[in-house]
């Protein structure tokens, strides 16, 4: 189905169809409605490569820009692809507590520019916040990030060609000259990876030790002795 900017009836968008994303504003996963359109007969008369439309969250209110590229444009008519570039994005949430005070430093940086879809200069925070993890982990620790990884691409089942520029932008100790540039599916892929990463050696371990630190002292508060190995 085809969004068109059309002279006579303005913004036509598939009648079985609503745009749904996470908004910036709430954080809710939500139905937008348009609210704002271009003018059509201005984009008929320039034809512009990409046009933006606001559109307002069904959950908060809160206007959300898009930016949608312009398919084909005839006398009465502009053609839109479907997908859209969110140009204000949701933050991504993470337990940044737990996290090393280098690795969190460069890690917020690297979402920051996912989140301003600056995909390359996103690899290469990406890699730096990796190699600040491995210093913190000490010795094996990067092999233990490869195999958590190696068990996150298991479970995801993704594929070589989209793993192979994932893994070496996290464990490959070239120059950052040498990174793969990254597309947004790739970018998204390699967030989800790193930050699964990151909660496997860092964040699990923190709350698994806090957890059984409270059952210990609740248990050693009830006058109960805690069984030792051996």
């Amino acid at each position: 189905m085809a969004i068109f900017l059309e002279r006579t009836r303005g913004l036509q968008l598939p009648a079985d169809e609503q745009i749904g994303l996470e908004c910036p504003y709430c954080s809710m996963y939500a139905h937008m409605t348009p609210q704002s359109t271009p003018d059509v007969a201005a984009v008929l008369k320039d034809k512009p490569k990409h046009v933006g439309l606001v559109f307002q969250c069904d959950a908060c209110h809160a206007p959300i820009f898009l930016r949608f590229a312009v398919k084909s444009i005839d006398a009465d008519q502009a053609e839109l692809f479907r997908n859209f570039v969110e140009l204000d994005r949701a933050k991504e949430k993470f337990a940044f507590s737990y996290l090393p005070n280098n690795t969190e430093a460069l890690f917020r940086e690297a979402l920051s520019c996912y989140a301003n879809n600056n995909f390359n200069a996103f690899a290469s925070m990406c890699r730096r916040s990796a190699i600040s993890a491995f210093k913190a982990l000490g010795e094996n620790g990067k092999l233990r990030a490869f195999d958590e990884v190696m068990t996150a691409r298991k479970i995801a089942n993704i594929d070589e060609d989209t793993f192979a520029p994932i893994k070496q932008v996290i464990f490959d100790t070239m120059d950052d000259a040498d990174l793969p540039l990254l597309n947004r599916g790739q970018a998204g892929v390699l967030l989800e990876i790193l930050k699964d990463m990151f909660y496997q050696c860092f964040v699990r371990d923190a709350k698994l030790s806090r957890a059984l630190k409270v059952r210990r002292f609740f248990v050693t508060e009830g006058g109960e002795k805690i069984p030792t190995a051996g």
